[in-house]
């Protein structure tokens, strides 16, 4: 039979693996409102900032959009987040990634990054 891998799950492959670089600290630049949300469920094979189609021969071609941590050197964390996610999607699916375009987005400080997971993290007191 056949083995049938859905563009989101290669998505989801691809935002995992962005994730794990140094040097980012969001993929998709995190919701928009309500028209994010809308984004989110209308595009196919979007995940959070990640498009995956296939080209003609049936490789995957992936656009990704980060946010990068304020400091970092982008055009070298770009690039080991292309290479991340096509070691990651190659040894995954067992299929050729033909590209990966990189859109950095924006740059955040480490406050930015903290401030949304405060929430979590405050410590209580008495």
């Amino acid at each position: 039979g056949d083995i049938s891998i859905n563009n989101s799950v290669v998505a989801s492959i691809v935002r995992l693996a962005a994730l794990e670089v140094a040097g980012v600290a969001a993929v998709g630049g995190g919701f928009r409102g309500v028209d994010g949300i809308a984004e989110i469920f209308t595009k196919k094979g979007d995940e959070r900032g990640v498009r995956v189609d296939a080209d003609e021969v049936g490789d995957y071609r992936i656009e990704i959009r980060v946010i990068l941590k304020f400091g970092c050197q982008l055009a070298n964390v770009a690039a080991q987040i292309q290479q991340r996610v096509v070691e990651q999607v190659e040894n995954m699916t067992s299929k050729n990634v033909a590209r990966v375009n990189v859109i950095i987005d924006g740059v955040r400080t480490e406050d930015e990054s903290a401030a949304e997971d405060d929430w979590e993290e405050t410590a209580h007191t008495d």
